[in-house]
């Protein structure tokens, strides 16, 4: 789709299957089993879904996935499948004519595994960059929180997965809401991590937003009280949330969702005093 003169595009890394409680947080099985059934280890799919930005003047990626540097021994220990039936990223970047070398910046909006793993990759001996000519950009914060992990967020910051592209010289540290290029700017929405980013897409009067882990799936932008068990801070998220809410709403913003298997982007609109997604029928799942 287009937004104004950027180019949006959906990529995906793969699915993950992660358990469902994990998702879904507090909300009781019963509710949420009929909206997304679980397997029979009560685990639901999480697509890696990445957002390629073709704008004037740059080529972005924002996020990465969990890249090829997952093992069948890691993916046992954390207790998720990785499913890739039409191979990883890269691949998918291929199908659309982009190689690692076109993409110009990369945008990480938080250092989970599953959204930057693919930022980097093993040569014979050693760990580079994925996308060898590209500026990555992530929150300072989200930096510093990810080398002083705790007992809560050691399973999920990989070194492997950033420390390459300070070595590199390819980091860019941001201190807050920042614009990356004309059209494209990062938003701080804190919740999920302290430091998570939104990015936001706005040209030619009309705007588009990747909110990232604000919201897993449509289900969550809908319901304040729908936190995921991962968010480290849900009293946050339930605010962040309220905000971007009415915010979405006001712009008639298309909503681009990272993990929902069903939709890929959607519309938040208002109904009845409630909130509900409108998914664009051109652009359902990866």
């Amino acid at each position: 789709m287009k937004i104004g003169n950027v180019e949006l595009i959906p990529v995906s890394d793969g699915t993950t299957w992660w358990d469902g409680g994990g998702a879904f947080g507090l909300v009781p099985r019963t509710r949420w089993e009929t909206l997304l059934p679980p397997d029979e280890q009560n685990r639901v799919p999480m697509v890696l879904r990445c957002l390629l930005l073709r704008a004037p003047r740059a080529t972005v990626l924002v996020d990465t996935g969990m890249g090829d540097k997952v093992t069948p021994e890691l993916a046992e220990q954390q207790g998720f499948r990785l499913e890739r039936p039409q191979g990883g990223l890269v691949d998918d970047l291929a199908r659309h004519g982009v190689s690692p070398d076109d993409i110009d910046l990369v945008v990480l909006s938080h250092l989970h595994a599953d959204h930057c793993g693919g930022s980097t990759r093993f040569l014979p001996g050693r760990l580079v960059s994925t996308f060898p000519r590209a500026r990555y950009y992530v929150q300072q914060r989200e930096w510093d929180d990810a080398h002083h992990p705790n007992e809560r967020t050691r399973a999920t910051y990989y070194p492997a997965n950033f420390d390459p592209l300070q070595a590199s010289g390819q980091l860019r540290l941001l201190n807050g809401d920042t614009s990356v290029t004309e059209s494209v700017r990062v938003v701080v929405a804190p919740g999920h991590t302290a430091a998570m980013q939104a990015v936001v897409v706005e040209s030619g009067g009309e705007t588009a937003v990747f909110p990232s882990d604000l919201a897993f799936f449509r289900w969550h932008l809908e319901r304040l009280a729908w936190v995921s068990a991962y968010d480290l801070d849900p009293m946050t998220t339930i605010e962040t949330k309220r905000h971007w809410q009415r915010w979405l709403v006001e712009r008639q913003a298309a909503v681009v969702f990272q993990h929902d298997p069903q939709v890929a982007i959607g519309k938040l609109v208002e109904q009845n005093g409630r909130y509900a997604v409108l998914q664009d029928m051109n652009t359902i799942a990866l």
